[in-house]
């Protein structure tokens, strides 16, 4: 193995000396001894390339009639479960990451500890001690593999790390998983002189088969020599397959190489173990985890295996994982694919010269040479992360342990005081290593830190931590649930799920991958078995995408987050019958753009463009069936904080970016451009949404089909059926009093209430600072506010943003003047629900005391001047 690092000397492995034993590093280029320093953060994350094997030319499409997933994808998605903290082990070296580059090119990113077994010399000095303590560790890590139905299949000393305590880390054990057993490239996986004679002989699948690798590689290690090196490959195959009538092949390998005498040296646990492990019948051969209880391993049990030294680590490595340092590096202008180039392991070479030189009749090709950059190439490069250790060098150590006080006096601090936009944000390496740091101990307290979380979620989320935030801003408690749910069953639904996993969200690898589609579809057979009450609507595979996403590798907290997310912002929407739940969602949206953009509002009404022509998937996949994923995690960044009313400021969000060209367009103008929605500026629709949310008082966003977790109290809003008929016929939206109270107390400078009830009337009692327009006094033919003729009304109403609220004794007047409003271009006009009696009857103290409640509260407060000042 051809061992390189990014920089331009070349590295190798250590001398290190421990117990009379010995690491030798051989340089690859001149074989002389090179000792090298000790290993530093620089050495420990490697690199390699290979490429998928392309289709046939002749098998573009499967049978389903739709393209072919190119094997990179196939690898892509495979290699995703190596990197689950569910395969974490101490004996098997961190996948970090996967990436498919061009021409069907697939980079591997891995923890590189130590150096290869095969480039290690072990002394005499405790050598058959030192053998067994090795054996351990690697049947450990094969158990740990085979509980995930994992075989390594690529097990031989170059793949077996070992640092200088003799602590040892499986390397390069997912090659064949993430191949899918070799089928999506062209390369044959694992060496053939390790490889036991059932996967010589076609056997795929066989955990044992890493049982006997071992066993070759503690024979080896054992006699001192490496086992038919001067053979062939095909000698080498027929040697092993001349095995399988052998009843002690330990001791013939032995005989084969003259070492026999010191096989009858060896001790007779240590010749057990290897012998057992060399079994050549599959059935007798034990199972890793079996060969762990063998008494053999005793003395490792009793006094636990070494750990690598922890000695020299930076601060960088003492707190953060290395996803998270990997994550920062890459954050810091780290590039894997530079990297690979910088080392001559990617080549560019003109597209033209793989054309094919003759094409035939019948569609067959003549094409030149394959270059030779397409090869499999199996070296091996360091990333080097000085840059990043230079950035990092002035952060105190204590920045790496947060002392949260105060949440409100943190996020002040200069670290976070920023008002770059959030993509900037996002790539800027000192900024996000402060909010994983602080991410990483809010999210160890979980579900205690629950509050906390929400109040510095609310700036932002860590990209690398939008998963796990999103499911503890939901409230999700991992508890089985998942497991136990039946998602292998056939059900009515599966013909319609096989129909729209493969159009959800194809532009994304991940998704797009086998593996994808097949954890999309567990997710959804989950929820449909979980909600028997409900039926499945297209548009739900577009919901769980961004949560599948995300929790790739956690599959219960994905469905978890899914199982939260729809009752909190999808209330009854999938029941068989939605009609009415659709219906009055979109009766509130419209009333709401009437409330925040009337001139908007009057065109697409007076065009007849009503929401249920495009606004329908909009809600019913909460815009993730619109925007790609990137827009939608930073759109569900804030839906999350938010109550199920959020979704609505965002569809007026959207329809502001799009304001000028509606305005100029007529109903089939409309039509075309929700066809092909044009790109949003997804910042300025989440900032916008946001302001509006905040600006927006509650019960102008009721709805009575949401899920109310607590009844609605005295003064709120609280629609019987008849009610719901009659406020579905409205374009203007209703105020509770409750709100009214609210905004008299905590923003009187921004609240205007008109009272349309008659002089009279208004001269008994009225609200304090309130303005009388008597309707019977006023002519709404023309839709201009001078038409009142009351002094200064204009000035008063865009003085700022005010929310005008008109009061009278007649709901049918109180809309015709509401609407009078808004024609005469007043934004943020809404009626008090069930008008002046609902805070003032004579005959009612309870309603009485609430009314001298609200003018006691406008007299403690700043006085709204009054009209003939």
């Amino acid at each position: 193995m051809k061992v390189t690092n990014s920089s331009t000397e070349r590295r190798t492995a250590s001398d290190y000396h421990q117990s009379g034993s010995i690491f030798r590093g051989c340089s690859v280029e001149s074989g002389a001894v090179v000792p090298m320093a000790p290993a530093k953060l620089n050495y420990r994350i490697s690199v390699l390339t290979f490429f998928a094997k392309a289709h046939p030319n002749d098998e573009c499409c499967g049978t389903n009639g739709l393209p072919l997933t190119p094997n990179s994808i196939g690898i892509f998605g495979r290699a995703q479960l190596l990197k689950s903290d569910a395969l974490r082990h101490e004996n098997l070296c961190t996948y970090l990451d996967a990436i498919r580059g061009k021409h069907e090119r697939t980079i591997i990113v891995q923890e590189y500890v130590g150096c290869p077994l095969s480039e290690t010399f072990i002394g005499e000095n405790n050598k058959q001690e030192t053998l067994l303590r090795i054996g351990y560790q690697v049947l450990s890590a094969l158990a740990h593999l085979n509980r995930f139905g994992l075989v390594c299949r690529n097990l031989e000393p170059a793949n077996v790390m070992v640092s200088r305590e003799f602590a040892v880390k499986l390397y390069n054990y997912g090659l064949y998983h993430m191949t899918c057993g070799g089928r999506y490239v062209s390369f044959p996986i694992g060496n053939v002189r390790y490889q036991a004679p059932e996967v010589l002989l076609g056997s795929r699948e066989n955990v044992k088969s890493d049982v006997w690798s071992l066993g070759i590689v503690l024979a080896e290690l054992a006699l001192g020599c490496t086992f038919w090196e001067s053979l062939k490959l095909s000698q080498i195959v027929r040697k092993v397959l001349s095995l399988v009538n052998t009843q002690n092949v330990f001791e013939k390998i032995a005989r084969e190489h003259g070492r026999l005498e010191l096989y009858e040296a060896l001790d007779a646990g240590l010749r057990r173990i290897v012998q057992e492990c060399l079994t050549i019948s599959p059935r007798r051969r034990p199972l890793a985890q079996d060969a762990l209880d063998d008494p053999v391993f005793d003395f490792v049990r009793l006094g636990g295996v070494p750990v690598s030294d922890s000695a020299g680590l930076t601060l960088v490595e003492k707190h953060l994982s290395l996803g998270q340092i990997y994550y920062l590096w890459q954050l810091a202008g780290g590039d894997v694919q530079q990297e690979l180039k910088r080392e001559g392991l990617i080549k560019s070479e003109a597209p033209i010269l793989s054309l094919p030189n003759l094409v035939m009749l019948n569609g067959k090709s003549i094409s030149p040479p394959k270059s030779q950059s397409f090869l499999h190439d199996n070296r091996i490069i360091f990333l080097n992360f000085n840059t990043l250790l230079e950035r990092l060098s002035a952060i105190p150590e204590e920045d790496y342990l947060p002392l949260i006080y105060n949440t409100d006096a943190y996020l002040e601090s200069p670290i976070f005081k920023t008002e770059l936009p959030l993509v900037i944000r996002e790539r800027d390496m000192l900024y996000q290593f402060h909010r994983i740091v602080l991410l990483n101990t809010l999210l160890q307290g979980y579900p205690y830190t629950h509050d906390l979380l929400r109040s510095f979620a609310a700036k932002d989320i860590p990209p690398l931590f939008r998963g796990q935030v999103w499911a503890c801003l939901l409230g999700v408690v991992e508890n089985g649930m998942y497991e136990r749910l039946d998602k292998c069953s056939p059900t009515h639904t599966d013909r319609q799920i096989e129909v729209d996993i493969p159009r959800c969200h194809q532009y994304n690898e991940l998704l797009s991958a086998p593996e994808g589609h097949a954890k999309l579809k567990r997710l959804l057979k989950a929820w449909v078995s979980a909600h028997p009450q409900y039926v499945y609507w297209q548009g739900l595979d577009s919901l769980t995408a961004p949560f599948l996403y995300l929790n790739f590798n956690n599959e219960e907290r994905a469905f978890l987050s899914l199982y939260k997310f729809i009752p909190k912002y999808l209330h009854l929407f999938f029941l068989k019958d939605n009609s009415s739940i659709i219906k009055e969602y979109l009766v509130k949206f419209f009333q709401l753009i009437f409330f925040h953009e009337p001139t908007l509002a009057k065109h697409l009404h007076g065009i007849n463009f009503i929401p249920e022509l495009y606004a329908i998937p909009w809600f019913l996949t909460m815009f993730s069936h619109v925007f790609p994923l990137h827009k939608i995690f930073h759109l569900w960044d804030k839906l999350i904080l938010g109550d199920n009313s959020y979704p609505l400021f965002i569809g007026i969000a959207i329809l502001r970016q799009l304001k000028s060209t509606l305005l100029k367009s007529g109903f089939n103008e409309c039509i075309l451009l929700f066809s092909d929605l044009p790109d949003i500026v997804i910042e300025s629709c989440v900032n916008d949404s946001e302001t509006m949310y905040q600006f927006t008082p509650k019960s102008i966003t009721y709805r009575k089909y949401a899920l109310h977790e607590e009844g609605p109290e005295e003064f709120d809003l609280n629609y019987t059926e008849e009610d719901l008929r009659v406020v579905q016929a409205e374009l203007h939206p209703r105020i509770s009093v409750y709100d009214l109270i609210r905004l008299l107390r905590d923003r009187p400078a921004s609240t205007a209430i008109l009272d349309i009830r008659s002089s009279l009337d208004y001269r008994k009692v009225a609200i304090e600072n309130s303005v009388n327009v008597p309707f019977s006094s006023v002519s709404l033919k023309e839709p201009r506010l001078d038409a009142l003729n009351v002094p200064r009304l204009e000035a008063y109403l865009r003085r700022q943003p005010v929310i005008t609220i008109v009061v009278s004794v007649s709901h049918e007047n109180a809309m015709l003047f509401a609407k009078f409003l808004v024609d005469s271009g007043v934004p943020y006009v809404a009626v008090l629900h069930r008008g002046f009696e609902a805070i003032y009857r004579a005959d009612d103290k309870l309603l009485q005391q609430t009314f001298d409640y609200i003018n006691t509260l406008a007299k403690h407060l700043t006085p709204i001047a009054s009209f003939g000042d």
